[in-house]
């Protein structure tokens, strides 16, 4: 199961890695501005957000591997769609709603909820961290493997290519079949009875918003950064590796997170997670922009990556309980990519505004203390009513 479930998030996150290094061959042959393409992306991010609750619904009452299977199908016929956009309608469409729609069943909130639900309460941080490691290693895998794409072939092929990855979550998804089931000594609850409990907390909502700073980091850096580099001077090669080494650090990133989760405060290791992306993001400002400075903001930020994953879904595992865990995470995942809108779209506007990026640079340097601000207050143990009920 948890072999199944790295592979899953390896692929969906895998290909998503890749979009960046679309941005200026799809924008220069097509005629759109960055901001029409980061529009497209922040769209993906918002239906991403938007699809996670109802995907995890869907997961919780009808099994995991048929909400796989259906997402891997939208992923697919999103990315194939995308390579035969002749409009920003179309791109809006095809990258924006169905990929969006698509990474909702294939990724963190359907994936992580069976991952959380299958192992004892002392290994489920580490299960965690193991396969959010899976989408880590997609990232170092399949970035190179997409820019050799594009610069053997050319992005038309590379997103056929890219389309027909996808389509590898189906076979897999038969691992992960199954739907949660409260026994008989769980605690009962309804959905909306689950909802309304968790909303009623102020950790809650401080997961939600430091999550949206999360997403708001990720997106546009995997979007924007390549293009970054590019306009200071460095190659489309250097970006492609920058994002590669962001997946391979993240690899032990995400298992260090989860390690450690299990064994120390997981609202303490948040805090300092957000504080030191501050530190890593100045860096990259405050330095001449060289091979050097840049990989080593890469194995920075990549050590830091998402590993607020396996800490913010244990959170809500061990506070509300697993009954809803999909479905209750999914909800907080909205709050992540609507930061993901914000800083992929952001991030197109005011290049084209500004003609630079440093003023999101530097937002997200500020946005980075506030969210470590918002984890300290998180309380940690369960519910009473959870609290002797088996999590």
């Amino acid at each position: 199961m948890l072999a199944a479930a790295v592979a899953i998030l390896l692929i969906a996150l895998g290909v998503r890695a890749t979009f960046g290094l679309f941005l200026q061959p799809m924008s220069v042959d097509r005629g759109w501005s960055r901001e029409v393409f980061s529009l497209a992306f922040a769209i993906q991010s918002l239906v991403w957000g938007l699809g996670a609750p109802l995907f995890g619904g869907v997961a919780d009452r009808y099994g995991a591997g048929r909400t796989i299977v259906l997402g891997a199908l939208l992923y697919a016929a999103g990315l194939f769609g995308m390579a035969h956009a002749q409009s920003a309608s179309e791109l809006y469409w095809t990258a924006g709603v169905l990929v969006g729609l698509g990474q909702s069943g294939t990724t963190f909130g359907v994936v992580l909820g069976v991952v959380a639900r299958s192992v004892t309460p002392e290994r489920r941080s580490v299960a965690l961290g193991i396969a959010s490691a899976g989408g880590s290693m997609g990232q170092f895998l399949m970035v190179p493997f997409g820019q050799q794409l594009i610069a053997h072939f050319d992005w038309y092929s590379a997103l056929l290519v890219l389309s027909a990855v996808s389509a590898f979550g189906l076979p897999l998804a038969f691992m992960l079949r199954g739907r949660a089931r409260a026994g008989a000594a769980q605690f009962q609850q309804s959905l909306g009875a689950a909802f309304r409990e968790a909303v009623g907390t102020g950790s809650y909502h401080y997961l939600f918003w430091s999550f949206f700073v999360c997403g708001f980091h990720t997106a546009f850096i995997t979007l924007h950064l390549p293009s970054y580099v590019t306009d200071r001077g460095l190659t489309a090669a250097h970006g492609a590796i920058a994002i590669a080494l962001i997946g391979l650090f993240n690899v032990v990133g995400s298992y260090g997170c989860g390690w450690l989760g299990g064994r120390y405060s997981k609202k303490n290791l948040l805090v300092w997670l957000y504080g030191l992306r501050a530190l890593f993001i100045a860096s990259l400002l405050l330095f001449p922009l060289t091979p050097v400075v840049l990989y080593v903001f890469a194995a920075g930020m990549g050590l830091l990556w998402l590993g607020t994953v396996p800490l913010t879904n244990g959170l809500i595992g061990q506070i509300y309980g697993l009954r809803y865990a999909s479905t209750l995470y999914g909800i907080v995942f909205l709050g992540h990519q609507i930061g993901g809108f914000a800083g992929v779209w952001l991030g197109g506007y005011v290049f084209e505004t500004t003609g630079s990026y440093d003023l999101i640079w530097w937002l997200g340097i500020g946005l980075a203390f506030a969210a470590a601000a918002l984890s300290w207050p998180v309380n940690e143990r369960p519910l009473a009513r959870a609290a002797g009920a088996p999590v």
